[in-house]
């Protein structure tokens, strides 16, 4: 009798003791910080956050205080915060808790054929809001789809969308994000509040990066940072992500111009000035080895031509004609090259009609 009795106690024991352990095992767990991109980690929480595009967060601004919001086409240059914007005023409209109800994001990865557009994003329109927040501030009567690159969708899942729009305008506010606004179909621009996000001013990416350097703990000298911004042509994210991938490089040493420029793929200046000194040579042989030089490199061409562009165009030391005729070249062979075409040979087909501008005169 008494081991009967014994037998119930001392397996109740067991699981109360594997519970703790579990317990202790994911408070343990829970102290460890995850390691997050820090694209991710310092992109806008709420709309005051946003940089630089003062007159779409205006607008959000004044829906946050109320008013209703219409429904928003965002386009502009990637990286210049158009999905964090819309993110991030979806945040403060309806709170931690009803964000995930009240939200359907879409992204160019997801299927958004005319199918989906007929079912998923219908259905979830079709649905009443209702709810409160749980921090008891007003939460407004609409959900909010947002479908992210917009402008790769079809003509015929964008005139489905439309119809939508119309008949779910009680109950859901549409945000499409695109970054060519051409591509969107006129019916659903005429729809929408367009807002242009501009590509980041110099002086702003700057100040980012320096906030986000100090946090992190980098060191990083003011030429790099500056830099770093040139290289990145206006997008916040490319130049964040250089950043940090340059800190994983040099772990804990200062970050300088020469290791941006190795990780941007940047080519530099020093090759660029030889390859246009080995065109005034007038050696073909000497051109060649350049060529096959800067190949083996791993340098793309696509980048050369993009230098290239600006070098010659700045320069002095070329005439009017020499420019027309050269970048006229560079423009031929980006087609090219975006067809397919083998890197080595429209190289040096460029750099033939470089050495033959050059060597005229």
């Amino acid at each position: 009798m008494q081991a009967f009795l014994k037998g119930p106690a001392s397996i109740s024991t067991k699981p109360v003791a594997a519970k703790e352990k579990s317990a202790a095992g994911s408070s343990g767990e829970g102290k460890r910080t995850k390691p997050i991109p820090w694209v991710e980690k310092y992109r806008p929480k709420n709309v005051d956050e946003v940089a630089f595009q003062d007159e779409v967060v205006a607008v959000l601004k004044k829906s946050l205080e109320g008013a209703d919001l219409p429904n928003l086409l965002f386009y502009g240059p990637p990286g210049t915060g158009k999905t964090s914007t819309i993110l991030a005023a979806a945040r403060e409209l309806f709170g931690p808790d009803l964000f995930r109800q009240r939200v359907l994001e879409l992204n160019a990865s997801d299927e958004r054929g005319i199918q989906v557009i007929r079912e998923k994003v219908k259905a979830f329109a079709q649905l009443t809001a209702s709810g409160s927040r749980s921090d008891g501030k007003m939460c407004p009567p609409f959900k909010i789809v947002i479908l992210d690159e917009a402008d790769s969708m079809t003509s015929a899942a964008q005139a489905a969308l439309r119809r939508t729009m119309e008949k779910e305008s009680k109950t859901t506010r549409f945000c499409l994000i695109c970054n060519y606004i051409s591509r969107i179909i006129e019916p659903l621009t005429s729809r929408c509040s367009k807002f242009r996000f501009k590509p980041l001013s110099d002086s702003i990416q700057q100040q980012r990066l320096l906030d986000v350097s100090e946090k992190e703990n980098v060191k990083i000298s003011n030429e790099a940072v500056s830099y770093l911004v040139k290289v990145s042509e206006g997008d916040l994210r490319k130049a964040i992500t250089f950043l940090q991938s340059a800190t994983r490089l040099m772990g804990g040493k200062e970050i300088t111009e020469k290791i941006i420029t190795e990780i941007a793929g940047v080519i530099p200046k020093e090759t660029i000035d030889e390859l246009l000194l080995g065109c005034q040579s007038g050696s073909f042989e000497k051109l060649e080895t350049l060529a096959k030089n800067l190949i083996n490199e791993g340098f793309a061409v696509a980048q050369l031509v993009n230098q290239l562009h600006d070098t010659v165009v700045e320069s002095e030391d070329y005439s009017d004609k020499q420019k027309s005729a050269i970048v006229e070249k560079l423009a031929e062979v980006d087609k090219c090259l975006a067809d397919g075409a083998d890197e080595f040979l429209q190289l040096m087909s460029l750099c033939a009609l470089v050495m033959q501008q050059l060597t005229q005169n």
